[in-house]
């Protein structure tokens, strides 16, 4: 179905929301067609926000928003369906396209299995009546559906269209770029260089991905002694900060590096002011900013034009700093390494990445086994 026709049939004429490689299409459509425009179209830090967002854009305007994620982010969201939403609190009508990510029946990563299976489920334990688009889906299918979630919407209800993989299309591209030199798979082959044994917990999305075939390339040997050092933040989004935290707290023997993305970080920044009360004086918190939600296509974040270092600084980490250069950049993961207090380096970097970037052979299940086992020698 033409992204544009399918838009034309929802009659909205404000959009937020965050992106995901599913809507490809639906987010470069709103690219080209407004950009990033606080009174069209918004992609904000989570989709918790994104919701609270469009609640407001209807409290002001009357009319009906439209919240865009992958399935993925329906836990984000529970909270102000449910206590701002719901016809039993606020009645604020709204419309969610959500990209199903992990559909039964249709191979996907292991991160978005069961999110999968429970997508609908999900849905409908939130009241929110829902409508599947697939590839065969017709102009005529969706203005049915569309029609019947008049009614709902009319009373302040919540729908939303589910969209399988391939099912929208859009014939143009955006070009996503920014002016910075160094390569995100580089950046962590330093980071590697430099960390030598210690544990390593990076981000979901192509960091992992790019950490992974680095130990493939830098180890012989098994998988365990490939890959223990390392825990691959799959899914959750936002969270590998944290999880960083936990291990450095409960191993305060081992040098812990996170390797985090600007887009994760802004997700759940309110890990960044934690982490500093906590103070642990053995981890390293690296993020990697582009500037972009890279994984999924490119679309930009707020934080090309912010300061992480700035941020991370205000919330309380004694060292903070920002790195440009190669040169810059192993100054200062050499330095991380020496210091005995918490660190935070904010590292700015292209958007791109190889071709032909392969996913981790190894199970989830048995990325969590080796990296305990690790922790334990």
């Amino acid at each position: 179905m033409n992204v544009q026709t399918f838009l034309d049939i929802l009659g909205a004429d404000f959009y937020t929301g965050v992106p995901d490689s599913q809507l490809k299409a639906l987010c470069n459509y709103l690219m080209n067609t407004y950009g990033i425009d606080p009174k069209h179209h918004v992609i904000a830090a989570n989709e918790g926000n994104c919701t609270a967002l469009a609640a407001g854009y209807h409290l002001a305007t009357g009319r009906v928003p439209v919240v865009y994620m992958q399935n993925s982010g329906e836990g984000n969201i529970v909270n102000p369906v449910a206590s701002l939403l719901n016809d039993k609190v606020y009645a604020i009508p709204m419309i969610f396209i959500i990209g199903w990510r992990g559909q039964p029946g249709v191979h996907d990563e292991p991160q978005h299995i069961y999110q999968g299976e429970v997508t609908v489920k999900l849905l409908e334990d939130m009241d929110i009546s829902s409508f599947v688009i697939g590839k065969d889906t017709t102009d005529e299918d969706v203005m049915a559906a569309m029609s019947q979630f008049k009614d709902k919407l009319s009373i302040g209800g919540q729908v939303a269209f589910v969209v399988q993989k391939g099912a929208l299309s859009y014939d143009e591209s955006v070009e996503y770029k920014n002016g910075n030199e160094m390569l995100r798979e580089e950046i962590i082959k330093h980071i590697v260089a430099v960390s030598g044994d210690d544990p390593i917990v990076s981000t979901t999305g192509k960091a992992s991905r790019e950490l992974f075939e680095i130990r493939e390339g830098n180890a012989s040997g098994d998988s365990k002694k490939k890959h223990g050092r390392d825990f691959l933040t799959v899914g959750s989004m936002g969270h590998c900060s944290s999880i960083a935290l936990g291990v450095a707290v409960n191993k305060p023997d081992k040098k812990v590096w996170c390797i985090d993305g600007d887009g994760a970080a802004l997700m759940h920044m309110g890990a960044m002011p934690v982490i500093a009360n906590c103070h642990p004086k053995n981890l390293v918190h690296i993020v990697i900013n582009n500037g972009a939600h890279e994984t999924v296509g490119g679309q930009p974040t707020v934080m090309s034009n912010l300061n992480f270092y700035e941020i991370a600084r205000d919330c309380g980490y004694p060292y903070s700093t920002c790195v440009a250069n190669y040169e810059s950049l192993d100054r200062e993961l050499n330095e991380a390494k020496k210091r005995d207090d918490l660190s935070f380096i904010e590292v700015k970097c292209a958007i791109g990445a190889r071709d032909d970037l392969g996913r981790p052979t190894t199970t989830a299940l048995e990325n969590k086994e080796n990296f305990m086992e690790y922790l334990k020698e």
